[in-house]
Parts: C-alpha cells; structure tokens; sequence
C-alpha cells in the first residue's frame, strides 16, 4: 500500500502532466480507431476519465480492507476527499497541471470501484 500511495503522489503532483511524452502516440491510437470506426465518444477525454478511475480502485479497495466491511463508506469518503486535495493542490501550486471537478468524479468512482472489489473479498474470505 505504501508503495501505490508513493507512485499516487508521483502521479498526482508531477510537475506536468504524466501523459505529455506518451500524448502523440495515444492521438494516434484515438484516430486510428475512428479512422477504423471506433464510436465518435471514444477519444483522449474518455481515455484520461478511465485512467482516473483505474488510479483510485486501490484506495477504496484498501481502505475497505482495513476498515472491514462495515468501512465501506469510509473509503468512500477517504478517495473524494483525497481526490478533492490533490485536484485543490494541482490548481494552486501547479500551473501546468489542470485540476477538474470530472477528475474528482472518476477519482471517486475508481474507489467506489475498489470498495465493492474489497468487500466481494472480505464476503469470500468470511465464506470460507
């Protein structure tokens, strides 16, 4: 846990933003998939919202872990407001990075994700 906490810190307060040597290429792969007929909607704004989510799955799924199931809203709680930090602290200290409340809502879902995760484990584990 330490160690995803560490790269999310990394992630989160890079001083740009973490995609900007991979950017090109991934426009490439959006065009070449519409060029291929990949739906209008599929493009780089839904790319980065799936990216968020898939980076906060690991806090609700930890958080519910160790706060037990009964935690579940804890968790919950613990990736907006941590989602909400990051976000407030990208628009005051960095000026090349873009805090948005849509990053927030994926932040949040990407850990609601990880808490129904963490509890289908937490079920298991009692099951047995």
């Amino acid at each position: 846990m330490l160690v995803y906490l560490i790269a999310l810190a990394f992630i989160a307060f890079w001083p740009v933003p973490v995609d900007r040597d991979a950017h090109d290429s991934l426009l490439a792969v959006l065009d070449w998939l519409q060029v291929h007929g990949a739906p209008a909607w599929v493009g780089y704004r839904l790319v980065e919202f799936v990216a968020n989510i898939a980076l906060f799955v690991p806090v609700g799924l930890f958080v519910t872990i160790m706060t037990g199931a009964r935690g579940w809203w804890l968790a919950v709680m613990v990736g907006f407001a941590a989602s909400c930090t990051i976000e407030l602290g990208q628009l005051i200290f960095n000026p090349d990075r873009f805090a948005t409340v849509s990053d927030v809502i994926a932040n949040t879902v990407g850990t609601a994700v990880g808490v129904a995760l963490g509890l289908v484990l937490l079920r298991g584990g009692r099951a047995r």
